[in-house]
């Protein structure tokens, strides 16, 4: 099963939990294991909560005051992007990781230590002209009895 969905969000509060519900409710429809979407929709809800705090409103394609968050499931595999208009990250922050690293201990910025924890493999970098992207994906397992529902 393949599924695929993009949405802007306004950059307030309660747009976390509205995007952290859409990616449950569609790994829950395509049959993936509970720790798994468990984990990613913690992970989704850290990559928005940035969005919202730091995200800016000078656009480059978003609209003026929002973010766009992206997932895809796809095979084995789901694949989330959330993308924002505000400054960007510090040169020093755009990187790609493959394997988890330990969770920053600074007041800021734990988040995406623990989007790095949670995920297999981690981007963030900076979209031309204004604003971040994280990108994160995870390997996908299934409960039990899936492959079958989903046929």
């Amino acid at each position: 099963m393949s599924i695929w969905w993009s949405v802007h969000l306004r950059r307030e509060a309660a747009s976390v939990p509205l995007a952290r519900r859409l990616l449950l409710g569609a790994m829950d429809t395509a049959g993936v294991d509970p720790d798994i979407s468990f984990d990613l929709s913690v992970a989704l809800s850290e990559a928005c909560a940035n969005a919202v705090e730091h995200g800016g409103d000078e656009g480059s394609g978003e609209p003026p005051g929002a973010y766009r968050v992206t997932a895809y499931l796809d095979g084995e595999r789901c694949r989330i992007e959330v993308a924002d208009s505000g400054p960007g990250f510090p040169a020093r922050r755009v990187v790609q990781r493959t394997a988890p690293v330990p969770a920053l201990m600074a007041e800021n910025g734990r988040g995406l230590g623990l989007i790095e924890q949670l995920a297999d493999h981690v981007q963030f970098g900076n979209r031309p002209g204004h604003g971040a992207v994280v990108s994160f994906d995870k390997i996908l397992k299934w409960r039990e009895g899936a492959l079958l529902r989903a046929m």
